[in-house]
Formats: C-alpha cells, structure tokens, sequence
C-alpha cells in the first residue's frame, strides 16, 4: 500500500478496473471484500500503488494493468498456433494483426495442431502464460473428440487409470461419452497435460483414433458459442479466476 499522500485511491483504481462504480466499490471496501497485498482493506481513504500493489475482490485478483491483454480466440481447424509463419501458412497472428496492438508480444496458452481447432487464450502477461502452461500447476483443459465406432464401458476408467505412452504414462482427470450415433461416438475428456498431440495420441493408443477434436475449456474459461475465428476478451471474473488457478 501507499502513503497518505502517495498513490491512487482504492475505489478510484476498482472503478477504472472496471470492477464496479465508485460508490458500489466504496461499499465492497467497506463490507470488508477487498483485499491489498494480503491485507483486508475496509478504509476508505486507502491509497494503492496500481503497478506493484496485488488487489483481490472476493478473492480473485483484479487487472489495474491498461497494456496488458487477454483475449480467447476459437481457432479454425488448418490453422496453426504460431503468431507468425515462415512458410506462409495461415496462423493465429493473421487473426490478431490490424486488430489487437502488441500482437508481437502475445503468448499462446495452449498451442493446438493444425488439425485441431479451439479455444486458445492469447496475452501479453508472460507470468500468467507460464504458469497456465506449466504442468506442475495442473490447469485441466477440456476437449471433445469424436471418434468411430462404438466407446466400451470401461473406456473411462482405464484412461483415469492412465496409459502408457512412448513419451510416459498418461491419465485423464475426467472422461464422459456425451453422444453415439450408428459408426461414431463423440467423448469428453479433460485433462491437465500438455504434451504435443496427447489427447490423439491417447485416444489412438486405446484403439479410437480422433476424427475431430475441439478444446473447449482451459481452466475456468469457457468457449462456450464463440464461432471459429472469433476473438474476444476475457471478463475480469475469467482472469481473476486464472491468476487464483495458478497462485497469482
């Protein structure tokens, strides 16, 4: 926190935040809400230090950063993940370029194939990207596959026991047949590995190669309608919820 004449007043930074208006934001400080650097902070007078200061609301971390950006992106099957291709493939950064500033600096959280299309979180905060990326902090990523033929009962529990791969086991955290028509069955996993192709790979391993794959959740985020090649940024709720996700 700030000194007394140091710093930008608590609910000045929750309104610009987008958080809620200033009164509203004069209230959750004073119903004890708000949180500065560990500290519940319920006087209104309280001065912050917007580029240094780690200020929650109900517990999930508020962005007071202007450049940085968070964006999900439901990315087209033949599309790679790149920002930028050397042999001229379509990728991710045509969707982005004219459109969003600093694209140069942009992470991908999540790199999907080329065959895969999806959701893909794009932003600037290098920290975020890292963790969210990172094994060791198991942010579950959700995928439906549909696949041929007809998905056996034990399906499920073999792959929440894990597999052995060529790379090392795998094992999925959650697994539901959502769908069977005649010659086809569509499945949900969700998972918190990364590996390259992994959900292909397991599933061929079991003897259902995929025959379309879309991610459609990365931790609290949600595709949920977006069509493909859509872009739009996430709520403050989503990025408070990933930066809790990965002990931000």
């Amino acid at each position: 926190m700030a000194g007394e004449d140091e710093g930008v007043r608590l609910q000045k930074v929750l309104s610009q935040a987008g958080v809620a208006s200033r009164r509203v934001a004069e209230r959750m400080i004073r119903d004890g809400r708000v949180e500065v650097d560990g500290s519940i902070v319920t006087e209104l007078g309280t001065r912050v230090d917007p580029d240094n200061s780690v200020i929650r609301v109900d517990g999930a971390r508020i962005v007071v950063d202007d450049d940085l950006v968070y964006l999900a992106i439901n990315k087209p099957r033949g599309m790679h993940s790149t920002m930028s291709d050397d042999r001229g493939r379509p990728c991710v950064g045509d969707l982005v370029e004219h459109r969003v500033r600093g694209t140069k600096k942009l992470f991908h959280v999540g790199r999907l194939d080329a065959d895969t299309e999806g959701l893909l979180i794009l932003t600037n905060d290098g920290e975020l990207a890292h963790r969210l990326m990172h094994p060791s902090y198991e942010v579950p990523k959700t995928y439906l596959a549909t696949v041929n033929g007809s998905v056996p009962k034990g399906l499920g529990k073999k792959l929440r026991e894990g597999i052995e791969l060529d790379d090392g086991p795998v094992a999925v955290d959650d697994f539901a047949l959502v769908d069977a028509v005649p010659g086809k069955s569509l499945i949900r996993v969700t998972l918190h590995e990364g590996r390259k192709r992994i959900v292909r790979r397991m599933l061929a391993e079991v003897g259902f190669p995929v025959q379309e794959l879309v991610r459609t959740d990365i931790g609290s985020v949600v595709l949920g309608d977006q069509r493909p090649g859509s872009i739009r940024v996430l709520t403050r709720k989503e990025i408070g919820e990933l930066y809790k996700a990965v002990g931000l």
